[in-house]
């Protein structure tokens, strides 16, 4: 991408811009935009290019919660079931396998965060800050305050529900009763995107990106750092120029833990000890996918890359979505899924990065990327369909 046109953008959007005060160190806002999967660069979206399928995606079932609005609603899925959540405050429990609604409540509340959940708890955000929290039956369990609004799944784990705030904080919360057990904050640069990214949790540790681009590792239990490593620098002379946000959520393994910055770089690092192992310039916003071989990046433009996972050499790259704001990955074995602003799901060779297959969905944008089920992976779109899709 030319150096001025995340500039140009940027300033286009400027009249919906939210000024929020940062995280009470300092006097410096946060200036910040909704992402709806990868960046709206102002271009027109590529048209659909023609292709010999290799493979087909067939909907093994569709069902409705309500629409998103300008938000990105994530669905959770917890064993065989799928909890999702309309911006209305519907909250929908549905089979994985048939797509039946187990239950449905009416939180009473304009849901912001999309849904986290375990085994025995399910929890949603709203844009006033507020956590709610109700069991798998679909039962009030409590709510809970925070700072500021909530724009991301809360996660559970291990009787702990973490909640991102967008001014900048994480919150550990107990999951019995709702009180605050730690919470990690830290200072906000002058200009932030708005972004719908919260953290991963696993291996005991929460792992979230920050502005700046910056990518630290939590104790679960305390909220303790334990470290913090650099995917980019800020570059530029202005501060629009030196946005350089994690604004999506890192992948993790046993080993590794990658993230990608806008404006930025895609990097890896030691999970146990944050030290890098390689970084490869490539700049997204929507996000990227791991598997045993391979890291997927959706960059800044909609183009898909393919990196060497124990060198980031770069392996192919498929640039035939440019403008369609992309999705992060989902790896499927042998293939990539990536869904648009269209509502179009793009099925691509693993091995090359070749068209195998596509399917439309309902016509409106999906900005939260694939979720894997079981057999198959899962959809939802703005307009609120919710669309569980297998490989053939």
């Amino acid at each position: 991408m030319r150096r001025n046109e995340p500039i140009r953008w940027l300033l286009a959007l400027a009249t919906i811009f939210q000024l929020a005060g940062c995280s009470g160190m300092g006097e410096k806002v946060s200036t910040g935009f909704g992402l709806w999967g990868g960046k709206d660069t102002g271009e027109k979206p590529a048209a659909l290019v023609e292709f010999k399928p290799a493979a087909e995606l067939k909907s093994s079932w569709q069902e409705r919660v309500g629409g998103a609005g300008d938000t990105v609603l994530f669905p959770a899925v917890v064993g065989d079931s799928i909890y999702a959540a309309g911006l209305d405050g519907k909250i929908v429990r549905f089979s994985a396998d048939t797509g039946k609604q187990q239950w449905t409540i009416d939180s009473g509340r304009k849901i912001s965060g999309g849904v986290g959940a375990d085994s025995n708890l399910v929890a949603v955000g709203t844009a006033k800050g507020e956590v709610l929290a109700f069991d798998a039956k679909g039962q009030p369990l409590w709510q809970a305050r925070l700072s500021s609004e909530i724009l991301s799944a809360p996660q559970v784990a291990n009787d702990i529900v973490v909640v991102r705030t967008g001014d900048g904080r994480i919150f550990g919360l107990d999951a019995r009763d709702g009180k605050r057990k730690w919470v990690y904050q830290r200072a906000m640069p002058a200009l932030a995107l708005r972004s719908n990214a919260g953290v991963v949790v696993t291996h005991g540790a929460v792992f979230a990106g920050f502005a700046g681009g910056k990518l630290v590792a939590l104790n679960l239990a305390t909220g303790n750092m334990g470290w913090e490593a650099t995917v980019a620098l800020p570059r530029g002379a202005t501060e629009l120029e030196r946005v350089t946000d994690v604004s999506s959520l890192p992948v993790v393994d046993d080993r590794m833990i990658c993230a990608t910055a806008y404006q930025g770089r895609t990097a890896c690092f030691d999970i146990a000890s944050g030290n890098l192992i390689w970084a490869r310039d490539v700049s997204s916003s929507a996000g990227l996918a791991m598997d045993d071989r391979y890291v997927y990046v959706s960059d800044t433009r909609g183009a898909i890359h393919a990196l060497d996972k124990n060198s980031g050499a770069s392996l192919w790259k498929q640039d035939k979505l440019l403008a369609r704001q992309v999705t992060a990955p989902l790896a499927l074995g042998r293939y990539i899924a990536v869904a648009d602003v269209q509502g179009y799901v793009h099925l691509l060779a693993r091995e090359d990065g070749s068209f195998a297959a596509r399917i439309a969905t309902d016509s409106s944008q999906i900005g939260a990327p694939p979720v894997a089920l079981s057999r198959g992976f899962l959809v939802q779109t703005r307009n609120g369909g919710l669309i569980s899709l297998s490989v053939q």
